[in-house]
């Protein structure tokens, strides 16, 4: 039997999600998505050829639900966040997998809306930044199992990375099925909750650190005299090969002993990474990556004092 599926919410992380898991051969038929708009829907069901639900489906669901008339359904339909919450708790409902995709400071609010909802087997899945498991947990029926993920962007081109962290309630096995959801596009590394925002800065925020560096790289080459496209091409190429090393070297030989192997004595290379460490690049990068481990701790402590 195969597992359903709801996505409430199809923004970049869950998006993302749903493309690595089309790709692995989940069928589009297991697959129920809600979106936040009509044109958001029906744009996000014809790229991924899955049902999404708009607002205006949920107020119609919902009508049909409890047999209301046309002054119900202006009622209905006029309040668009409750059409928005007919339309999840209908994904939810028929699901064994939820994978809540809104953003942190909704995250609460969506578990509140689907808790009746829900099978009380399903597992709920955040991927989102900051909101807990026991936050979670206090938002949703006593006993659901809840499962806290921090997956990256290119889990959409199936080489994402993605940090699992299980709930009171969750079993072995549940785990394991969430894991080999997320798997088919990506590595899956459980660990505890409390090193997430670890993981976060160093691949939730890490390829926008890729990006940033070959953004900076093709410009260089663009002061340098090459077309800018071409620099552009050369900056990605150049770090998709790096990055494809790294990979596969992994246990043999680290970052730093690549690194070294391509830099000569006396080299153009060396010269590079010379004026790197004159200006401290290592230090601001370790730097940053700390800052946004400490901003995912800082939004939490909003979060629960909201």
């Amino acid at each position: 039997m195969m597992t359903k599926i709801a996505m409430l919410g199809l923004g970049s992380m869950n998006g993302a999600i749903l493309a690595g898991l089309l790709e692995s051969g989940v069928s589009p038929d297991d697959v129920l998505a809600t979106s936040r708009s009509t044109e958001s829907a029906h744009r996000r069901s014809q790229q991924f050829g899955v049902e999404v639900l708009s607002p205006e489906d949920g107020a119609r669901l919902s009508r049909a639900k409890t047999g209301t008339g046309a002054e119900s359904s202006e009622a209905i339909e006029g309040s668009s966040a409750e059409a928005a919450y007919a339309a999840n708790r209908t994904a939810a409902a028929q699901a064994e997998v939820v994978f809540l995709g809104v953003k942190p400071y909704q995250i609460t609010d969506v578990c509140t809306e689907i808790r009746d909802a829900l099978k009380p087997e399903a597992v709920v899945v955040s991927v989102a930044a900051a909101v807990t498991i026991e936050m979670m947990e206090a938002a949703l029926v006593p006993g659901q199992p809840v499962i806290r993920t921090m997956p990256n962007i290119p889990l959409s081109v199936g080489a994402g990375v993605v940090g699992l962290s299980a709930g009171t309630h969750v079993s072995k096995q549940q785990v394991e099925q969430v894991a080999e959801l997320l798997g088919a596009s990506g590595s899956v590394h459980v660990l505890d909750e409390d090193q997430i925002d670890a993981l976060s800065a160093i691949a939730g925020s890490g390829p926008a650190y890729a990006f940033y560096l070959a953004e900076h790289m093709a410009a260089a080459g663009a002061e340098l005299g090459l077309d800018p496209r071409l620099a552009a091409e050369l900056a990605a190429q150049t770090l998709y090969g790096a990055g494809k090393m790294l990979v596969e070297n992994l246990g043999d030989n680290d970052a730093a002993q690549l690194r070294r192997n391509v830099t000569s004595p006396n080299g153009t290379t060396e010269q590079a990474i010379t004026t790197f460490d004159t200006d401290s690049m290592g230090q601001t990068i370790r730097a940053g990556t700390k800052a946004a481990a400490a901003r995912a701790a800082e939004i939490t402590d909003q979060l629960k004092s909201e």
